[in-house]
Parts: C-alpha cells; sequence; structure tokens
C-alpha cells in the first residue's frame, strides 16, 4: 500500500520524491551482465528495434535455444524456446541459408511462415540472421520492429545487425553453453535498453500529472507486471495497489485471465500500437482499457464504460485512430495462455509427418509450455506396449517400461483401456492406485492422459513434474484438450509411416538391386524421394553390362507422381534394358521404346537419356529423348555439357527419331547423369541450373564418385522433386577387352 493521499503508488521499497511521489529504484545485479548480454542489448537499441531474442546452437545439436529476449513477457516466447533447424520459422530459416531473413509486414508473414502468424496474427516487422563464428553456425537472431517500421530494413539497420551478429557470434563461441545439447536453465529476461536512458519526470509534477487525469492510470513493464497503480485504478480493478504491484494482471484478477483480453495485450506488445477494449469487472462493472505500449512497458488508462445515457463523470473517450476497437465484453474465468499453446502446438502438427515427428514435435511444444520436465509417448505395437519416444528420462530407465505386455497393470496401460486421465500430485497418490510402482526418478508429479482418435484410444501420453502439481479442473481439461491434438496427429503419423513404407517398398523394387560391374569402371546411383504418403515419383536409372569392355546407362523421368507413375517407369526401363542387352544402337534403343509407349497409350510421357560407354575405345554415344543433357568432367578438372540433338519426350510421336552423338571418355573422366531435381528451381533457368551443376562438378572430389553423390545430392536441398543420378568415374586398367567383331 502507498501512504496515504499518495495519487501514485509504485512498487515496494519507495523513495521519497518532490511532490509525493513513491518512486522504485531499479533492481540492480550484483554481478556485471554477461558480455553477450550487452551486446544484444546494444543491437537492439542501435538498429531501433523493439525487442530481441537470442539464440544458441549447440555443438552438433539439431535445435536453436532461446538463451535471452528482451523486452518482451517470458510467457510469450515460450512455442519459441526451442526451434528445431528444419522448421518452417524464420531464425531457422536464416541459419540454414546462412543470410538475413527479413519479414516485412504481417501479409508477408501470413504467406511465408503460416504457423508463425497464427500464433502472432499481429502487426510487426522481423529481421532473423544466422551467428556464424570461424565458418562455424554458433547461434541465430531475431529483431523486431513495431508496425509502423517501414517494409524494408534500411542499409543502416541492416550493417548495425551484421555488426552485432559478428560480435554476439564470437562471444556464442567462447560460451560454455553450447556444448551441452541444450543450454541450462531458462532463458534470461533483460530489460530494453531505453528503459536505463529514459529521464524521468519530477516527481511532482509526475503526480499532479496524474491526479488531475479522469478515471485510474497504470503502468505495466516490459514482462506484463505493474510496476504504477493509482489509488483510482486500484479500486476501478476491485484489488489492493499492494497485491497488483510486480504480478501480472491474470494472476491477481482472475476476471482477466481470458483469451480475449491476453489477446489484446499481446497485439499491443507486437504491434506497439495503441489498443482499446472493454471487460466487465464481475459481478456487473463494465470498465474500458486504453492501452499505450512502447519498447519499455505500457500505459494503460482504465474508465468506468458506462451506457451513453448514464455518463461516467470520469470517462474518456478512447483516442481515435487507435489500433483496437471496443470489442464483445469479456468475463469469466480460464487459461488463457492454454489456448495460445493450443493454436501452436495444433498449426505444428499439422506440418508433422511420421510418428517420430509427431513425438519430437510434441516435445518441443508441450513441455515448455506445460513446465513439464519429462515426457513419454506410448502405442501398443503387436501386442505389446512400446514407448515411441521421450524426452527428459533416462533412456535406461524407459527400456525397463519398454515392450511391457498389454495385460501389465501401469497407469500408461489403464488411461489408455479406460479413455480417461490420471492425475497424480504426489507418489503417494500413485503408489494408492498402483501398489506395486516403484519410486524410480526424481519426479514428483505426473499426467496420463489418453490419446484418442476416431473415437478410439491409440495410445498414452505421460507428462511428469520435478514440482508438485495440483491439476486443477480447467488445467485437466485443458491438458485433454491438447492430448487430443496428439492423438489425431498420432493417428495420421502412424498412417503416413504404413504409407511411406509401401510406396518406397514398390519404388525400390522397380529400381536396380545391384549395379553391375566392369574392370575400368566406377559407378554410384542415388535415389531421393520426394513428396509424401503414397506419392511415388517416376525417376529412374539402370546400367547394363553388354561386353567385358562395354556398359550401357540410362537415366530417364516418367511424368507424375503416383503408382501410375511407377508402373509405367518400370515398363519404359524394363523396355530400355531389353533393347539394350539385344544390342540396339542408343538411338534405336530410344526409338523402339518410344513406339512401345505410343502403343500402350497411358497419357503419359517420359524423358530417358541413353549412353553407349566404350571404355576400349574411350568414347560414349549419347541419345536424348527431351532429358537434362549430362555433364563430363576431364581428368584434369575441366567439365562440358553434353548435349545431343534433343529428341521428342518418349509416348508422343510414334515415327519420332533420336539421333545419337558420341564424345571421346579418357582415364579420369566422370560422366554425371541425373533427372530434373537435382537442378530445376522456382524462377532460376535451366541452362543456368545446368552451368550451376557443372561448376559444382569441377570443384568436387572427382577420385570417389560416392563423395561425389553426396556432394550434389546436398546441392537440392529443397527436395521439390524427386531425384535420381548416375556417376561414372573411368579409371585406367589393363583388363579392357574388345568387343566381339571389333
Amino acid at each position: 500500500m502507498g501512504l496515504p493521499g499518495d495519487p501514485v503508488i509504485r512498487k515496494a521499497r519507495p523513495r521519497s520524491a518532490p511532490g509525493g511521489v513513491v518512486s522504485q529504484k531499479q533492481a540492480t545485479p550484483d554481478v556485471a551482465p554477461e558480455p553477450v548480454d550487452t551486446v544484444l542489448l546494444d543491437v537492439v537499441r542501435d538498429c531501433g528495434a523493439s525487442r530481441g531474442l537470442l539464440y544458441v546452437l549447440p555443438k552438433d545439436g539439431d535445435a536453436l535455444w532461446l538463451v535471452a529476449l528482451t523486452g518482451t513477457p517470458r510467457e510469450m516466447a515460450v512455442p519459441w524456446t526451442r526451434v528445431g533447424l528444419a522448421d518452417a520459422v524464420p531464425v531457422a530459416d536464416a541459419v540454414r541459408a546462412g543470410r538475413l531473413v527479413w519479414v516485412g509486414d504481417m501479409e508477408e508473414m501470413a504467406r511465408r511462415y503460416p504457423r508463425t502468424s497464427l500464433v502472432l496474427p499481429y502487426a510487426f516487422a522481423l529481421a532473423a540472421a544466422p551467428l556464424t563464428a570461424r565458418n562455424t553456425v554458433v547461434g541465430g537472431l531475431v529483431l523486431l520492429w513495431p508496425a509502423a517500421h517501414p517494409a524494408r530494413l534500411s542499409g543502416g539497420e541492416r550493417a548495425v545487425v551484421e555488426t552485432g551478429c559478428r560480435r554476439l557470434g564470437r562471444l556464442l563461441r567462447d560460451a560454455g553453453v553450447r556444448d551441452g545439447p541444450r543450454p541450462p536453465g531458462e532463458p534470461r529476461t533483460l530489460p530494453h535498453p531505453s528503459r536505463a536512458r529514459a529521464a524521468p519526470a519530477a516527481g511532482g509534477e509526475a503526480a499532479a500529472f496524474v491526479a488531475r487525469l479522469p478515471g485510474g492510470a497504470c503502468a505495466l513493464d516490459d514482462t506484463g507486471r505493474f510496476t504504477l497503480v493509482t489509488p483510482e485504478a486500484a479500486r476501478l480493478l476491485g484489488a489492493e495497489a499492494g497485491t497488483l504491484l510486480g504480478a501480472l494482471p491474470w494472476e491477481v484478477l482472475p476476471w482477466m485471465d481470458v483469451a480475449e483480453i491476453e489477446d489484446h495485450y499481446r497485439a499491443a506488445v507486437v504491434s506497439e500500437r495503441p489498443t482499446t477494449f472493454t471487460a466487465v469487472r464481475p459481478p456487473d462493472t463494465p470498465l474500458a482499457f486504453a492501452l499505450y505500449p512502447d519498447a519499455s512497458g505500457m500505459s494503460v488508462r482504465i474508465t468506468r464504460d458506462d451506457p451513453p445515457d448514464e455518463p461516467s463523470p470520469g470517462f474518456a473517450t478512447p483516442p481515435s485512430g487507435t489500433a483496437g476497437t471496443a470489442g464483445p465484453v469479456a468475463g469469466g474465468p480460464g487459461r488463457a495462455g492454454f489456448l495460445y499453446h493450443l493454436m501452436h502446438l495444433a498449426a505444428t502438427l499439422t506440418e508433422a509427418v511420421g510418428v517420430q515427428d509427431v513425438v519430437e514435435q510434441t516435445a518441443d511444444q508441450l513441455m515448455p509450455a506445460l513446465g513439464a520436465t519429462a515426457m513419454a509417448v506410448n502405442a501398443p505395437r503387436e501386442g505389446r506396449l512400446r514407448i515411441l519416444g521421450h524426452r527428459g528420462y533416462d533412456a535406461e530407465l524407459m527400456a525397463r517400461f519398454d515392450n511391457l505386455s498389454l495385460t501389465a497393470d501401469t497407469p500408461a496401460l489403464r488411461v489408455m483401456e479406460s479413455g480417461s486421465p490420471h492425475f497424480f500430485s504426489r507418489f503417494e497418490e500413485l503408489r494408492r492406485s498402483y501398489p506395486d510402482a516403484v519410486h524410480l526418478d526424481d519426479k514428483v508429479s505426473w499426467a496420463f492422459l489418453p490419446l484418442i482418435a476416431s473415437g478410439r484410444p491409440v495410445g498414452s501420453l505421460v507428462l511428469a513434474y520435478d514440482r508438485p502439481q495440483h491439476f486443477a479442473p480447467a488445467e485437466r481439461a485443458a491438458l485433454m484438450a491438447l492430448a487430443g491434438l496428439v492423438g489425431q496427429a498420432l493417428e495420421r503419423g502412424r498412417l503416413y509411416d504404413t504409407q511411406f513404407a509401401v510406396a518406397h517398398q514398390l519404388q525400390a523394387a522397380l529400381l536396380p538391386r545391384h549395379l553391375p560391374s566392369l574392370p575400368g569402371l566406377q559407378v554410384t546411383a542415388r535415389y531421393q524421394p520426394a513428396g509424401h504418403g503414397m506419392e511415388v515419383g517416376g525417376d529412374f536409372y539402370d546400367l547394363i553390362r553388354l561386353t567385358d569392355a562395354t556398359m550401357a546407362a540410362a537415366i530417364g523421368d516418367v511424368q507424375g507422381h503416383d503408382i501410375d507413375a511407377a508402373a509405367l517407369m518400370g515398363q519404359v526401363r524394363t523396355a530400355v534394358h531389353g533393347h539394350a542387352a539385344a544390342g540396339a544402337s542408343p538411338g534405336d534403343v530410344l526409338a523402339r521404346t518410344n513406339r512401345l509407349l505410343v502403343d500402350l497409350d497411358p497419357g503419359r510421357f517420359a524423358s530417358c537419356l541413353y549412353a553407349h560407354l566404350d571404355l576400349a575405345r574411350q568414347a560414349a554415344c549419347l541419345s536424348s529423348a527431351g532429358h537434362p543433357p549430362a555433364v563430363l568432367r576431364h581428368a584434369d578438372g575441366r567439365t562440358v555439357v553434353l548435349r545431343p540433338p534433343p529428341g521428342l519426350l518418349l509416348g508422343i510421336e510414334r515415327e519420332a527419331d533420336y539421333p545419337a552423338v558420341e564424345f571421346p571418355l579418357h582415364p579420369g573422366c566422370v560422366l554425371v547423369l541425373y533427372t530434373d531435381g537435382l537442378v530445376e528451381r522456382p524462377g532460376v533457368d535451366l541452362d543456368d541450373a545446368v552451368a550451376a551443376l557443372a561448376d559444382l562438378v569441377a570443384r568436387t572430389d572427382s577420385e570417389d564418385p560416392d563423395v561425389m553423390a553426396d556432394a550434389l545430392i546436398r546441392h537440392a536441398t529443397d527436395g521439390a522433386d524427386d531425384l535420381a543420378l548416375l556417376i561414372l568415374h573411368v579409371t585406367a586398367s589393363d583388363e579392357l577387352g574388345e568387343e566381339p567383331g571389333a
């Protein structure tokens, strides 16, 4: 409580100021701030950003971990405490691509990053950049600007960000936080640098100014906690000022713990635009709120929202032109934060493919949001209860509970059978329900949740906590809602895994099991599928040994990504193989295969590149049916693109002709055949893409075809299409014979 008659009440341990104003001195740490925090604050201040988030990438890690944030309530950053490198979020894209990512407005965010836009549907601009040191990525930086920022990042701002990234990269390189699989502890919350620079107004003038204003006023810091409350504001909110100071509004005022109010607050924090809304303080007191945010916190005006025919003398109409409008009256208790976690988990799980992806996404999203420190997902498999994945538990402990009989009496099985959750605040409660239970870990509370999909149980979810949990009714309901999302995603993941296995077993059966060998020739092949579930590509390759000195190589692509494409691919490959083995010339192989395809009339086309390699004559004869050209690397490292006259795609014109051209093929040469999935990129000319591939072949080790194949596959990082790759390395050999009749 403040002094009697004080027009302004601030947080405890006051010091007197002129005019009776009570102010709070900012707490100062006993130790100097970490250098990395100082640099982070410098970057935020110097580029004019409103908020910053600093991520570290542990050594050999697959995820970025949030270690520090400025000017943002920690609760709002929970969904992004851990960001997988493969996630479709700006900072992950920046780290993967090794460049700055800029998102200028909310429309661009919705288009490029729908998951982030769903959880933060507010107006703001964002930059994400990788942090590197000695050509090694060590972390990432995210900066936010309010909605008023121009749609483009200025040159000066970019220079500040790039310089700051270099400084932060060097500091993180030497920090021990990168040594473990994840940084220790919670992310540090730092005040926005503008708070340290703000000059306080004279106490008497500030007190007089506030006292003259109608209604109540209060201030929130950048974490959302009350730092100033006027007596009238406390009266309108129906609480003692001493109770409010230092607390979050929805913690001490249950009627404000609703999603709509929190959403207005989040909108104001992120966009830094004035926002207004109305709410009812129980039982029937309507209040109007006007929020005025900046990077250092928020000023709030509170007035009575009486009907127009009964105006309140203390009511002041909110200013026109504000971003928010007075919305429907909010009221009633709830757990508003759970709604955001529910939305984020739902958005994330829609992108999850496969059971393991569902387990990982569930652990990434649920554990930080719920404060759980361990998690396990179980499901019945082949008459046993299997642990599909876990986080926070020791692997040896999990092995004891894996592969249990479905008749065992355990909570994980019982909730799955009954469809009802079990909650235990203490181990004694668990022991009463399961007398044979043994306390094998250091956890103190547990939630066992059934995973339901299509009305039937598909597994169970175990959440464990280091601190006692009371599991209030609202929290239990929210946990069941979250578990429902996980159950549905788990069933989709199981079906995806099954479909994926069937589809790609079919695809593998249509490709060569083994590649034939030939003295003087090293060969390797790669096939990389794209798409999901039952999508099967039509890419194929083949290698046919003809004599002791000759080999035929073919690579092609059938139109489409389905079972029909795969079946037609098998027919085309078989036809090419048969005609080649019968001794047909390269042009005749393609011409005969084309006639077969036209006669079958499948309604689809196929491209193909056929090469006849004669190691004794040191020559390669190539013929093409509309296929991307081969790349030949000479022994001295020079590369050339081999372009035989392009024939029509197979299956278009029955009498199409396929000319063949011969090229030299000396020892030390490497011939690279591929499908378009290796080079095609949206907006990139095919000739330019092939030239870039030839340059990469020239720069890649040619002694080992496997090394080269891996490098070229990495070149095709987008995975938008399936691809096939065949690499043939000619080596010197004294064992080469001659073709019969040569």
